[in-house]
């Protein structure tokens, strides 16, 4: 049994997982939550505490750290005596939390891929060229290192693995689509840290097709889809983390990301790329100052955290699963939908971030019980779906299924 929850990170999808860690500290022990703004992690203290989130009393407690100083994490694990780390800050930190993890026996859980700040769009697989180079650093030392425990990356390779398992007898193709038919009310905003949303889209699109992969341009490819609650939706094929690790570890000839956009989305990020304002290179303006044009865009954007009482409207993502189910055709939809507004009630943060948010928590808990303490790294469609999803159920991401037999919730 593993106990005492390490969060790092202290921006909208933090303040969803600590909210959940309290909720469940009768099971994960203590909380301790860090990032280099020591105040954003008292802030999400404070805020737990308002709302009575505490399952239990125990610890709750804010630290500075420098997430991509191993020494300091290692000696913040040791001292905070955290058997499991969440790491929710910037993908730029996963190595060194990873690593940090590694060499104090903690469990580490993230929700999206490394990232290094100065390459976009490296050759896929990517989590080949940081994150799996651990792999056998991970099962030598015993350490559980499960990796995309987000929705997307993460539900979404659970509704795979669950479809490939039990819905068809073969799989030929995977697109997961991700639609936020919600409203902010800003001019322009992103839904998590600007910087890594822009990066998502400013390099090429990488998607695994006849069992190979296959280069696009951002807004090249389209489709559109009627979809549950949300109803019918234009997204985009996009590059994106799952495709990177679906298409190698379950087999299927076609893995897509589709992420739906706004005509006025768009526009603008047409207008700030083409203006080179995206940018990850840095430029010397004109009073010989040094800046990276991403990050001055994303100095002035709202703080997707702000973004949470104000927002309304439900997200829809999922999985369209195609494949041959007793010598037949077949096609089935596994999916969550979530409400923004909803999520705001409970713990403060808006739909996008309760998404991300809840999963890693969940995976926590069943690293605690044990049934996903496999002492190695996985990514999520290597690991039993059903506890998992069972427990998303409980805790407030529910799954849903359309298939020839109608549309109804899955039960675990």
């Amino acid at each position: 049994m593993k106990k005492n929850v390490l969060i790092i990170g202290a921006g909208g999808v933090a303040q969803v997982v600590v909210h959940k860690c309290a909720q469940h500290n009768d099971v994960l022990g203590n909380i301790h939550i860090a990032s280099r703004t020591v105040e954003k992690c008292q802030q999400l203290v404070d805020s737990v505490r308002e709302k009575g989130s505490l399952k239990v009393a125990g610890e709750l407690q804010a630290h500075a750290l420098d997430a991509l100083d191993v020494e300091a994490t290692k000696a913040l694990i040791a001292k905070t005596r955290s058997q499991i780390v969440i790491n929710v800050g910037s993908a730029f930190v996963n190595m060194s939390v990873l690593q940090a993890c590694i060499e104090t026996g903690a469990a580490y859980l993230d929700t999206a891929i490394h990232e290094d700040p100065s390459r976009i769009c490296e050759t896929p697989p990517w989590y080949a060229n940081y994150e799996w180079k651990r792999r056998e650093l991970c099962e030598a030392n015993g350490i559980t290192a499960i990796l995309g425990i987000g929705f997307d990356p993460g539900v979404v390779n659970a509704y795979a693995a669950l479809a490939v398992s039990d819905y068809f007898d073969s799989v030929s193709d995977i697109d997961i689509i991700d639609i936020n038919a919600g409203s902010h009310g800003k001019y322009f905003a992103t839904n998590f840290d600007p910087e890594i949303n822009f990066r998502e889209f400013t390099g090429t699109v990488w998607s695994w097709q006849n069992s190979q992969w296959v280069s696009n341009k951002m807004f090249e490819v389209k489709r559109t889809d009627d979809l549950p609650v949300v109803g019918a939706h234009t997204s985009y094929m996009t590059g994106h983390d799952e495709v990177h690790s679906l298409s190698q570890n379950l087999k299927v000839a076609n893995v897509r990301f589709w992420m739906g956009f706004g005509e006025h989305y768009i526009n603008v990020f047409t207008v700030l790329n083409s203006l080179g304002l995206l940018s990850e290179q840095p430029v010397t303006t004109a009073e010989g100052l040094e800046v990276v044009p991403l990050k001055v865009v994303k100095a002035v954007l709202p703080d997707p955290s702000s973004l949470a009482p104000d927002y309304q409207g439900k997200t829809c993502i999922g999985d369209l699963i195609k494949g041959k189910k007793d010598g037949e055709d077949r096609e089935i939809f596994i999916y969550n939908v979530a409400d923004h507004a909803e999520a705001y009630q409970e713990v403060g943060s808006q739909g996008i971030s309760y998404t991300a948010g809840v999963p890693p928590v969940a995976a926590a808990l069943l690293i605690a019980s044990g049934e996903w303490d496999v002492q190695k790294m996985a990514n999520v469609e290597e690991l039993p779906p059903k506890p998992f999803l069972k427990l998303m159920n409980e805790m407030g991401l529910p799954t849903r299924i359309r298939d020839e037999d109608g549309d109804r919730p899955l039960n675990f």
